[in-house]
């Protein structure tokens, strides 16, 4: 495989006062995976700042009839799994010499991830984020705040993450010299793909060995919600050399982009979007600010043609109905993004199961009990 390239995806679609900060980031990246000392210091602020690794929980009431096991990312530090990608970056922007972060966010959980690294580390923060999704997750807006960060409403289009995501860039072909980009998934133009999977491969790698340990062998089935992709391609790339186990991502019904969407660029790269037949792209729709995005990483586009990995949906009733039973049976709330992963998973037909849960659900509660309720 091209480097940067995922069979006919990815590569860079930018303009071109970006390349060099592309080739910059690239030969950091490079230096830094080959650097013993970065990986030892992402391993040691792993354990002692956010809390790895995060434990396998066996729901045993979800689920009757299978052994249905949830990654726990929803007891990782913020609340998420997105630390695992803004500790790397964070780190990865020091080696470079910025002192200053520009990231986007839909959930919001990114921007809480990456205002908390800034604050770590000291960088200057600005958050994009569309003001609706400003009003249904305000809590993380606070938390942002909080955290020193600046919270930059977007009041165009949707006002969901895809304008959030323009903005962000705006910003960061305007500051290059000074500002890193911390983009929240494996989505964009090259290296970024990489950088975040890689991250974000902690998470198959301790599920792994976790659900060997409990046991004595690998799942039949790995689940993980895809928007961008960043949490599913994490977990999957734990078990992309286990021919035998099934790895199915849950999209949002209304932002399927691996489902109904077709080839396109957006956002510097080509993968799988939504969009008409003039290339234009289509406004997406969830209940789950992390999944109301219309592209997704290029990598899941090549893994669906390739058929390694299938990709189905969930409506947002089901999504709710999944993320009401596990509270009820289990005494876990869920972030809306995984309770689509759950929904699916429920009823999969298989016995071992193995399902991330990427987020809790704090920052939903307001949005999902209003819409149980009208429901």
């Amino acid at each position: 495989m091209t480097i940067g390239l995922y069979g006919p995806y990815g590569g860079r679609y930018v303009p071109e006062t970006l390349i060099p900060a592309l080739d910059e980031l690239e030969a950091g990246w490079r230096d830094a995976a080959d650097d013993p000392l970065f990986r030892a210091e992402l391993d040691e602020l792993g354990r002692t700042y956010a809390g790895r690794p995060t434990p396998l929980t066996l729901a045993e009431r979800f689920a009757p009839g299978k052994r249905l096991y949830l990654k726990r990312e929803d007891l990782l530090h913020t609340g998420a799994h997105k630390l695992n990608n803004a500790l790397g970056q964070a780190v990865l922007a020091r080696r470079l010499g910025k002192q200053r972060i520009v990231a986007e966010t839909g959930a919001g959980q990114h921007g809480v991830a990456t205002a908390t690294v800034c604050a770590r580390f000291g960088f200057d923060c600005a958050v994009y984020m569309g003001e609706e999704d400003m009003r249904r997750q305000r809590p993380n807006v606070e938390r942002m705040r909080l955290l020193g960060a600046e919270v930059v409403p977007v009041d165009f289009g949707t006002r969901t993450l895809k304008e959030a995501t323009s903005e962000a860039i705006r910003d960061w072909i305007t500051n290059v010299e000074t500002t890193h980009y911390l983009i929240g998934s494996c989505v964009g133009p090259h290296p970024y793909p990489e950088i975040v999977r890689e991250l974000q491969a902690v998470i198959g790698r301790e599920a792994r060995e976790q659900l060997l340990e409990a046991e004595g062998r690998t799942p039949e089935v790995v689940v993980a919600c895809v928007g961008g992709g960043s949490n599913a391609i994490g977990m999957f790339s734990g078990f992309m050399d286990d021919a035998e186990v099934r790895l199915v991502g849950v999209e949002a019904a209304g932002a399927a982009s691996l489902g109904t969407g077709r080839p396109g660029v957006l956002h510097g790269a080509r993968s799988s979007v939504l969009a008409d037949e003039d290339g234009q792209i289509l406004d997406a729709h969830s209940i789950s600010a992390g999944l109301d995005y219309p592209g997704v990483g290029p990598e899941h586009a090549f893994l669906r043609d390739t058929g390694r990995a299938e990709y189905v949906a969930a409506t947002d009733t089901e999504a709710l109905a999944a993320f009401r039973r596990l509270a009820e049976t289990e005494g876990i709330i869920p972030a809306l993004e995984p309770s689509h992963a759950l929904a699916r998973a429920a009823e999969l037909d298989a016995n071992l199961v193995l399902v991330c849960l990427s987020g809790r659900g704090d920052k939903d509660l307001a949005e999902a009990l209003q819409a149980l309720e009208t429901r």
